[in-house]
């Protein structure tokens, strides 16, 4: 008899529209790999969502992304009901989307960062926080969502003339120049990397990222051996540094003229949309997208 998987997608995060489209992605590859499948609008009721279906579920297949969906509240919640699910648990989903916090887990494990410091918007407009270059980042959100690049004083004052949407403060990090790079890591092993094209966006923003077309995926990247031996390495290094499980995939920035890798964060729960990485590093492996979210479920588990 085939496994009941319930996947949770939707929610009520900015990243709902990617979740969406994650999530139904997933369904229709479960659904063709012959698992029986419940689908979940997630809700602010979300445990009473799953306790009525009947039969219980097997296994939860975590299709949400940004906050409460991949920041450890949904992990949580999925232990007290005993219920598998995939992806990160309670520890490592928490931290991968603190991202100072993470930040700090990297440092301690010699895993090459850009410099980063916590700011509000007086400490930026006084003068004691990074000079520009630099960029802005909400410390507990992803997809890029309220990213931006100050490459100059002038960009600097007109983000500090607009409204302040970051809450008390942000994360500013020194900006590094050159090549964008990103590794899925499968169980602990890095996969192979992908190089990002971006074209005319500045970076991979929101639209680059799940806009059809709106950026290259460049896979195997066209690097030397011993760069892409480092970078995988520092790939696995930040899975294990957090606890990751199952899935993952750490982005990184690599600086030709100086030769300089930095990780920028690790996210525990990648989209599977028709745009995301992951499906392309697994077809590289020979993976279908419907052989990786059946090897998800299947590494399902609890207490992680």
């Amino acid at each position: 008899m085939s496994k009941h998987v319930a996947v949770i997608y939707g929610g009520w995060s900015a990243e709902r529209p990617v979740s969406l489209s994650s999530g139904t992605e997933c369904i229709k590859a479960l659904r063709e790999k012959g698992y029986r499948v419940t689908e979940i609008d997630a809700g602010r009721d979300l445990a009473a969502q799953l306790a009525a279906i009947d039969p219980k579920p097997d296994v939860v297949f975590n299709a949400l992304h940004g906050r409460w969906g991949e920041d450890g509240c949904v992990q949580g919640l999925l232990e007290i009901m005993g219920i598998p699910y995939t992806h990160s648990g309670v520890r490592a989903s928490s931290i991968a989307m603190d991202k100072m916090s993470a930040k700090a887990m990297f440092m301690e494990y010699d895993i090459p960062c850009a410099r980063h410091v916590w700011v509000s918007r007086d400490e930026i407009a006084s003068g004691n926080a990074l000079p520009p270059p630099y960029v802005l980042k909400p410390n507990n959100e992803g997809s890029s969502v309220g990213v931006e690049i100050i490459l100059t004083p002038e960009e600097e004052q007109n983000m500090l003339a607009r409204e302040w949407k970051h809450g008390d403060g942000v994360m500013q990090e020194e900006f590094i120049p050159g090549r964008e790079m990103t590794v899925a890591v499968k169980d602990g092993k890095a996969m192979e990397i992908i190089e990002i094209l971006t074209g005319n966006h500045a970076f991979y923003d929101f639209e680059s990222k799940y806009v059809a077309g709106g950026s290259e995926h460049i896979i195997p990247a066209d690097i030397p051996g011993d760069l892409r031996a480092k970078i995988q390495d520092c790939a696995e290094k930040a899975y294990r540094a957090l606890g990751c499980r199952g899935i993952a995939r750490a982005d990184f920035r690599y600086d030709p003229t100086e030769d300089r890798v930095a990780i920028l964060e690790i996210n525990t729960q990648p989209g599977m949309t028709p745009t995301s990485l992951v499906p392309d590093a697994a077809r590289h492996d020979g993976l279908s997208f419907a052989d990786i979210v059946a090897w998800m479920v299947e590494d399902a588990s609890c207490e992680r």
